[in-house]
């Protein structure tokens, strides 16, 4: 039953987790507030500087605001 649970589980955040390392331009045009040239500018930082550690590693980008942060942080995608 454990087992289960966890395989259930594992599958949920999976199905509705946001990746920040892998999401596309139009994965990040999804969330509110964030348009092309925000998604373009996370992109390009992420290209340049690698995967970021976490989401708070966003407000990095020059635009992105902690406001922001916290939509990327529970947006579902």
């Amino acid at each position: 039953m454990r087992k289960l649970f966890l395989t259930i589980l594992l599958a949920s955040i999976t199905l509705f987790a946001f990746d920040i390392n892998s999401a596309t331009k139009e994965d990040f045009m999804k969330i509110k507030g964030i348009g092309t040239k925000k998604a373009e500018k996370i992109i390009a930082y992420r290209k340049k500087h690698g995967k970021f550690k976490n989401a708070d590693e966003i407000a990095n980008v020059k635009g992105i605001s902690k406001k922001i942060v916290e939509k990327i942080k529970s947006f579902k995608g």
